[in-house]
């Protein structure tokens, strides 16, 4: 408990006051471009525009006005003269639309546009402007019915401009003509804005994401977001007892944080919300660096919430016993000092077990556990001996040096040639299914997938750890690697040059010439999954071990595309 706050702590000091780049784009910073428009019906596809008007504001003053009636081409039906007051003769001289865009283009220029129900303004300005050759809007939009709904639905009886103007006494009523109803629905955003502050909405990121926060019990909880910044980290959710209930990663601290209160349905996460005090956080130089952070406070913590936090401990391995006299495969969950060679680790004991199972049927390696036969007195070989498909000592008739090969193949399968293994996997699994024995062959394939699976996460790993030291630069960020494992991250921001806890110089090895250990495999796969994904985009610095090898591509086994059943059409896949 106390080496938990004790961690926060420390990790907070390297913390300045943030910076209005952390914070997002201020609200009184956005310029907003209120717009309405009338039509000649409702739908965008069939019917036209009649008026366009929109107001721009920032910092809550009004920076200019733009109205204009537009000729639709066609009449104006009576119901919509009615309404409005738009006759056809007060559109004929005026422009068409395909003159009016360009005008209303370069004044909403860089704008967040704003609407009530903006999607019906929304869609009528796409399709003129689709009709007219050019692309749609490309603005960010903010829906006033959708504020409204959310900050002071339980206040009105509806949602409509006339009754929200009479709700906030706005000095702009709606009259069902562009400009009006776009200077009253500018008043009514500042209107709403007031009421935001309190949720802790201070930027317009979080406006836009404030229609999608659901009316939970625990809205009231939005405040412990208040001080999260909109940059790369990790942060904790705690109890009332100090201790982390649950460990995530974000690029966006602020964003991901408060994405929780917005439609999140799981049931855990509910009963996190509930459980939860205090949101901490801890800033990275990177991604990667909140990923690695993760994953070492996820195995320090062991956060309830956090189904990771124990997963690690269930991994396990495929062990051959080169140490015996006649080396076979098992499925163990620690690696041990001895000459064995061991292949994970691996999800589950049950993957690991169709490892193994996928090894036996492609090699005639021994499948019996118990000790070998003495040279000379005859024994009842084990079932897998009786039917020919394995060679076992059980019968005491086998030799050292006739089984040697079947383990040498089965050495060289797991390391430098796994067509030794794939092969008869692939040639098994096609005779069956050409023979119609859908279930058997789906079987084989199966399991030629968890070896090819197992394979590839050695490589991967392997790969990593042979790299030595590791520096590559990326956007301005740069990061160290000491095989595989994260030492040094540093970047321009305000943020430490080492990583909060564990840099790497302690805890597990990861010697490359050695088993992965399990608390190292979810931290070695973060950091490949981040160089793959960024390999086109990164720059070498240093490197001091190999970064790349000529190795056999490992294939994919997989159902045929198009194959309902699944098992009866089979397909490989390199």
């Amino acid at each position: 408990m106390f080496a938990e706050q004790a961690f926060v702590t420390v990790a907070l000091v390297a913390f300045h006051q943030r910076s209005f780049d952390d914070m997002g784009t201020p609200l009184h910073d956005v310029t907003f471009v209120v717009v309405d428009v009338e039509t000649t019906g409702g739908s965008p596809d069939e019917c036209a525009l009649t008026e366009i008007g929109a107001v721009k504001l920032r910092g809550g003053e009004c920076l200019g006005t733009f109205s204009t009636l537009v000729n639709p081409g066609v009449a104006i039906p009576p119901a919509i003269t009615v309404l409005t007051g738009i006759t056809t003769s007060m559109v004929g001289p005026a422009p068409r639309v395909d003159a009016v865009l360009p005008s209303f283009l370069e004044f909403a220029a860089g704008a967040t546009l704003v609407g009530h129900n903006v999607r019906f303004d929304r869609a009528f300005l796409d399709a003129a402007l689709v009709r007219a050759g050019w692309p749609r809007l490309p603005h960010r939009f903010v829906d006033t019915v959708a504020l409204a709904r959310r900050l002071v639905g339980d206040e009105v009886r509806n949602c409509r401009l006339s009754t929200l103007a009479e709700h906030f006494r706005l000095p702009h009523r709606p009259t069902h003509r562009a400009l009006d109803d776009a200077l009253a629905t500018g008043h009514l955003l500042h209107a709403l804005l007031e009421r935001a502050g309190s949720l802790g909405v201070v930027g317009l990121d979080d406006l836009l994401e404030l229609p999608t926060v659901k009316g939970h019990p625990q809205l009231a909880k939005l405040r412990l977001t208040d001080g999260l910044p909109r940059t790369p980290g990790v942060y904790l959710f705690r109890d009332a007892g100090g201790r982390a209930l649950y460990v995530g990663k974000a690029t966006n601290l602020r964003s991901r944080v408060r994405s929780y209160f917005s439609g999140e349905e799981r049931r855990k996460v509910g009963q996190l919300l509930r459980e939860t005090v205090a949101i901490d956080h801890v800033g990275t130089a990177n991604p990667l660096e909140a990923g690695v952070l993760e994953v070492r406070l996820i195995h320090q913590l062991l956060p309830r919430f956090n189904r990771q936090s124990t997963t690690w401990k269930r991994y396990a391995y495929v062990k051959l016993t080169l140490d015996e006299r006649f080396p076979r495969l098992s499925v163990v969950r620690a690696v041990r000092d001895d000459r064995a060679l061991y292949l994970g680790p691996l999800p589950s004991t049950g993957a690991a077990r169709r490892v193994v199972e996928a090894i036996q049927t492609a090699t005639p390696i021994r499948r019996c556990s118990g000790n070998p036969g003495r040279r000379g007195v005859r024994a009842a070989p084990c079932a897998a001996a009786q039917i020919g498909v394995a060679r076992c000592p059980c019968d005491g008739e086998m030799t050292e040096e006739a089984y040697a090969p079947v383990v040498a193949h089965v050495v060289r399968g797991l390391t430098t040639s796994p067509q030794l293994l794939l092969d008869p996997l692939r040639t098994r699994m096609e005779s069956l299914a050409s023979a119609e024995r859908f279930e058997e062959a789906a079987d084989v394939r199966d399991r030629a997938s968890a070896l090819a699976d197992a394979l590839r996460r050695q490589r991967r790993l392997d790969g990593l750890r042979r790299t030595g030291t590791l520096v590559v630069e990326l956007g301005g960020s740069t990061v160290e690697l000491s095989a595989g494992r994260l030492v040094r991250s540093w970047g321009a921001g305000p943020i430490a040059d080492t990583l909060p806890i564990d840099s790497g110089s302690s805890g597990p090895s990861a010697d490359p010439g050695r088993p992965v250990p399990t608390e190292l495999a979810d931290e070695l796969a973060c950091v490949a999954a981040w160089l793959e994904r960024e390999a086109h985009r990164l720059r070498v610095l240093r490197c001091e071990g190999e970064l790349a090898s000529d190795l056999w591509p490992l294939p994919r086994f997989q159902p045929a595309a198009g194959s309902a059943a699944g098992p009866k059409v089979l397909a490989r896949q390199r």
